[in-house]
């Protein structure tokens, strides 16, 4: 995602003279931003979510740095006369693949959201959450620079859960923008570079409340030495649950282990790189060992 998305003055309503669902709203997505959107049934958060995806365009206002999008719909038409392989297959042709790599790549998404068993079922026979994995598959399948998740983590299984929030630290690190909406508060609780509420027809921007959490779950200890003073890059800060310097340079970092690979591939890949020293579980804290 080279440049920003930006709403100005965004205004949408479905009929001629229909009340409006949204009006006057301004907002920005920038590339590598996590934004959640908030608000209660029925105040416009999937009108929102389908304007930011190009699903539907603005009555009024301009939408302007379009990007290449993937969009999770809140309702996702399961009853498509395909097998989640032959689905995702097809999509990845149409998103310019060729039709063997389209295929090693429907497979391995399916793998990693554990419905590989029914790659080859009709999706007219899936359960909602298996259908919900073809869903989520659908949009990572594509090298999109925008993802847009309306409810998203609904229907899956843990482990499932898990890997999409995986799925969209991965996003966010390569540089992509993730925008969500999910029921769950605890949904990437504290890693969300803005949050934007959904009120009486506009949106919002809520205040930042105190300092980020990173995701719970079992965690490991990161010791890196940092080629220059400062921080963390900010795409590995959002999934760090805490930060030590025992000694000026050298970083203790304490992570979620299912967010450990992108903490790692972004030291490793920043100008310049850290050196990381060792990694382990968070336990060895304790004895003072980093693995």
């Amino acid at each position: 995602m080279h440049r920003d998305l930006r709403l100005d003055n965004v205004g949408r309503r479905y009929a001629l003279r229909g009340p409006w669902v949204l009006r006057g709203v301004d907002l920005t997505v920038a590339p590598g931003t996590l934004i959640r959107v908030e608000g209660t049934n029925g105040t416009g958060k999937s009108t929102l979510l389908r304007l930011l995806a190009g699903i539907d365009a603005p009555t009024e206002g301009r939408i302007t740095g379009r990007p290449r999008t993937a969009y999770v719909p809140e309702r996702f038409p399961s009853a498509l006369p395909f097998t989640p392989l032959g689905y995702l297959t097809h999509l990845g042709t149409v998103h310019g693949l060729a039709r063997p790599t389209a295929e090693r790549a429907a497979g391995d998404w399916l793998e990693r959201f554990g419905a590989a068993a029914y790659a080859r079922t009709p999706m007219a026979q899936l359960s909602k959450g298996s259908s919900q994995k073809v869903a989520v598959a659908q949009a990572l399948l594509a090298d999109s620079e925008l993802l847009v998740l309306d409810e998203a983590w609904t229907g899956l299984d843990e482990d499932a859960r898990a890997e999409l929030e995986r799925a969209v630290a991965e996003r966010t690190a390569a540089g992509g923008a993730v925008v969500f909406v999910d029921h769950d508060p605890r949904r990437l609780a504290g890693a969300a570079d803005a949050t934007y509420a959904v009120r009486e027809g506009t949106v919002v921007r809520r205040a930042e409340e105190g300092p980020r959490t990173a995701p719970a779950g079992p965690q490991v200890l990161v010791e890196a030495r940092a080629p220059v003073a400062g921080p963390p890059p900010a795409e590995a800060a959002r999934w760090i649950s805490a930060a030590e310097e025992p000694t000026p340079g050298t970083h203790r970092l304490t992570v979620p282990a299912s967010h450990s690979d992108i903490v790692l591939r972004t030291l490793l890949t920043a100008h310049p790189p850290w050196h990381v020293i060792g990694v382990g579980p968070a336990a060895a804290a304790d004895d003072g060992e980093a693995g």
